[in-house]
């Protein structure tokens, strides 16, 4: 009956989602034909896109669980969620509108719908949130939750009964702990351990099955699973082991068989996906824009020096895997045999290998470097799909031969054309050390904002040409 309460109410909210998304819309072309351009031609185009707009926003709403009332999500959370979805989407609508080259639609009409569409669903949300939260406090939609635990449940239990808005009644509390029996005996029914849950749950209203003890007993676990599953109880399992590195972890499956995976990289799919398509959108168009000025370089480049116009290196990319990379060439054309003879004026620590003055560098390979222009055959290396825009610089294999166990993590997420180092003011005369501390910083605290930030500095650094 829970279960079919909940389907009910989700399909309402996905309804009011949707009236509110095609509400959006209408007000952002009325606002664009009344205050903008009163010549605004209307089109079929637009239904076109709103055909597009209302399976895009529910799969994406769906995806961040967002097509229901949420009980213990804050404000902030649900809004960061709202901001991605609508920030996803709005590139996925732009992106459909260029491939189906809709020409008539309004740019400013999409940009528009995606402002009011953030304020009125997160304005609904909310609404819809404090309702829920007032009635669930009052006792309305309660959940009936039946507990094992000892007293490392404590902490859990204490937070499900300082929020009653969470609509959860703890009824039963099956421990054998004297802490827990004197602590909650008051407020819950305290049952030993030895207790029969298949038979608590057949014949009370229990609606979850909360296991949040220490010690983890598969075959108790297992038979709790089934008995509850028997009669359609759900069943949750909270662990310590999962704190045990402090990393994220996620359930997740091969073929039909389930892991708990642990990982200190990235996992965010939809943003990791924003990520990519941002890359892959900016260096296409990147290079379509910038071709005059690459054949201009790669003129200067073939007549001031001997040599290819392009210098291709080995590198290590994400996890060690191995590719070409792809610059300008700024050096002689046989600077990799002088290394040797040099490497006594390196004047950075570690494995890494840079000289201020390097005199291997030509005339425009300097003025390249200065501006950064040399990197833009990277964006080549971005349409492979072997380097991102954003991310750590990748290493050559004999850097990486020399690096520490700790500093290999720098590897665990795809390399880019620019990183923190890369917009520091002094990145020479940082030590190797604190320069990986700095790319393993980029990839603990990732986000889309952090490589926007990123991408505005570097674009600074390359205008004020002070690159090196």
């Amino acid at each position: 009956m829970v279960s079919e309460k909940k389907k009910i109410g989700n399909f309402f909210i996905s309804v009011i989602d949707v009236s509110v998304t095609l509400l959006s819309f209408l007000l952002a072309y009325f606002i664009r034909l009344n205050y903008f351009d009163i010549n605004l031609r209307y089109s079929s185009e637009y239904i076109t896109v709103v055909l597009l707009i209302v399976p895009t926003w529910l799969f994406l709403l769906r995806s961040v669980n967002l097509l229901g009332i949420p009980r213990t999500r804050s404000y902030a959370q649900i809004f960061v969620q709202l901001f991605k979805v609508v920030i996803i989407g709005f590139a996925v609508v732009i992106f459909f509108i260029f491939i189906l080259r809709l020409n008539i639609i309004s740019r400013i009409v999409i940009v528009l719908f995606a402002a009011i569409n953030l304020v009125l669903l997160y304005s609904t949300k909310i609404l819809t949130f404090i309702v829920s939260k007032y009635y669930r406090a009052k006792g309305q939609n309660k959940r009936n939750i039946l507990i094992l635990a000892d007293d490392t449940s404590i902490p859990f239990i204490d937070k499900i009964l300082s929020h009653p808005e969470w609509g959860y009644r703890i009824i039963m509390i099956l421990s054998d702990s004297p802490r827990i029996r004197e602590k909650y005996g008051k407020r819950a029914k305290i049952i030993t351990s030895k207790a029969s849950v298949r038979s608590l749950i057949e014949f009370d209203v229990v609606d979850e099955v909360v296991y949040c003890m220490n010690e983890i007993n598969q075959t108790e676990i297992q038979s709790l699973i089934y008995s509850c599953e028997e009669i359609g109880v759900s069943f949750r399992m909270q662990s310590h082991l999962w704190n045990i590195t402090g990393t994220k972890s996620k359930l997740t499956y091969f073929d039909e068989i389930p892991f708990f995976s642990f990982s200190n990289t990235p996992t965010d799919y939809i943003a990791l996906q924003l990520k990519w398509l941002t890359d892959y959108v900016f260096a296409f168009l990147t290079l379509l824009i910038f071709t005059p000025v690459m054949v201009v370089i790669a003129i200067l480049i073939k007549y001031t020096s001997h040599g290819p116009v392009l210098f291709r290196q080995m590198r290590v990319g994400l996890r060690g895997r191995k590719f070409y990379l792809y610059k300008f060439r700024t050096m002689v054309a046989h600077a990799e045999q002088m290394r040797n003879e040099l490497e006594e004026m390196n004047e950075v620590d570690g494995p890494a290998f840079k000289i201020k003055d390097d005199p291997r560098i030509t005339r425009i390979g300097r003025f390249l470097r200065r501006t950064g222009l040399d990197e833009l055959p990277q964006l080549y290396n971005i349409l492979k799909g072997d380097m991102s825009l954003v991310g750590p610089r990748p290493p050559i294999p004999d850097e990486v031969e020399k690096y520490e166990r700790w500093q290999l993590r720098r590897l665990s997420m795809k390399p880019g054309i620019t990183c923190i180092w890369q917009i520091m003011p002094n990145r020479n005369n940082i030590p190797f050390n604190q320069w990986m501390k700095l790319d393993l910083q980029y990839i603990d605290s990732w986000s889309p904002k952090l490589d926007f930030m990123l991408f505005i500095k570097t674009v600074k650094t390359v205008l004020s040409a002070n690159g090196s």
